[in-house]
């Protein structure tokens, strides 16, 4: 069976060349990079190396990444970070509703030790209000943090507006940007940000490693993982080396793919799909905000069918889906990021999301409309 990869928001494949510079690091060149003899100083030339690759991506100073075991972890490191500093004493953050779980989770667990946690709500499009941020802020506000890309529906938030609302006012700013590194072109200079999460299974490297940018001057972060003096002592533990060397390599093949124009490859794979699907398929709508997005992401509802049968009929044709964010799938909730922009439970449960990738074709989108179409005919006429 062909298979036909459209879930690339959950995870993309590891690519060869990526593979091939980790490769040594699992078997000759094994040495710890705290080691001071001469396979340790190796193992350290090469976090150097990828260190820079990683900053280069986003426009930083290799200084000012601290790498991590993925995005989670960089997103607790920015909030649990800020919050829990010794020299702490505001005790309240602005987020908005449709944060990923690793923001929303940390928030809760503060909530827990008597922080105050403002959750903006978001228009029909996904978007939150930057001046709604900015008249949420208080004389005990510590951190914003809002993510630049939700993963569901694609809509990229306006972080430039809210970072300049926030500048200058002894507030921190995270922002999420898992989903949009590497997607898009970004660089920290042009945005008020001081904590940026990033990760590398998102954009064709290895998972279990990311990163978390933070900005020249942020005051000192509490560590959620504490050891040795790994990362300049900012987060401890031995460095996951292959995985980092393959993190690095991977933002570099992505920024060389975003100065190549490569992006617009993506919109043009994105507007055929939905262009496909509008001609073929009635009643479907589609999510998230038109314009500013994702290239890569298309959120879609079908009244009248049932979205998890039609994810396991595209599956049964070897085509990968998804119905929402692949982290909390199963749970048997109706979408939070749907039901933010207050769309009813039965637009909900006939969703799917499709996430494109550099390798998808328009014959993979032909193929899958054609194989949804016939799959939304069945589920109609025998709904649940």
């Amino acid at each position: 069976m062909h298979k036909i990869y459209l879930d690339h928001n959950s995870t993309t494949p590891v690519l060869k060349e990526v593979l091939d510079v980790m490769l040594p690091f699992y078997k000759d060149n094994f040495g710890n990079p705290s080691s001071i003899h001469s396979d340790g100083r190796a193992a350290r030339v090469s976090l150097d190396v990828a260190r820079d690759q990683v900053a280069e991506l986003i426009g930083a100073r290799p200084s000012e990444i601290v790498f991590t075991s993925g995005g989670s972890e960089s997103n607790n490191f920015a909030i649990l970070g800020v919050a829990l500093a010794l020299n702490s004493k505001k005790r309240h953050i602005v987020t908005c509703e449709i944060e990923h779980a690793a923001i929303l989770n940390p928030l809760k667990q503060l909530e827990a030790l008597d922080f105050h946690v403002d959750y903006l709500p978001v228009d029909s499009l996904g978007r939150v209000d930057p001046k709604k941020v900015e008249d949420a802020l208080t004389e005990s506000t510590s951190l914003v943090t809002i993510q630049h890309a939700n993963s569901e529906i694609g809509t990229l938030q306006n972080i430039k507006e809210i970072g300049s609302l926030i500048k200058n006012k002894g507030i921190l700013f995270h922002t999420d940007a898992v989903q949009s590194v590497g997607k898009v072109a970004f660089n920290v200079n042009d945005f008020s940000v001081d904590l940026l999460s990033m990760s590398s299974h998102k954009i064709y490297g290895p998972k279990g490693v990311g990163a978390l940018f933070v900005k020249r001057g942020t005051p000192a972060l509490f560590s959620p993982v504490c050891g040795g003096g790994q990362e300049k002592k900012r987060r401890g533990g031995t460095e996951n080396v292959p995985g980092i060397v393959g993190f690095g390599k991977a933002c570099q093949i992505a920024l060389d793919f975003i100065n190549k124009g490569k992006l617009k490859q993506l919109k043009i794979m994105r507007d055929l799909l939905r262009d496909k699907i509008e001609g073929l398929i009635p009643n479907v709508e589609f999510y998230g905000c038109s314009k500013n997005r994702l290239p890569n992401t298309l959120s879609c509802g079908f009244d009248g069918a049932d979205g998890e049968t039609l994810l396991i009929a595209l599956d049964m044709k070897g085509i990968s889906v998804s119905t929402g964010s692949a982290c909390s799938s199963g749970t048997g909730m109706p979408s939070k990021v749907l039901s933010a922009l207050k769309l009813p439970l039965s637009k909900i449960n006939s969703s799917i999301r499709f996430s494109l990738g550099w390798a998808n074709t328009s014959e993979d989108i032909d193929f899958a409309v054609k194989a949804l179409a016939k799959a939304v005919v069945v589920s109609r006429r025998n709904p649940l």
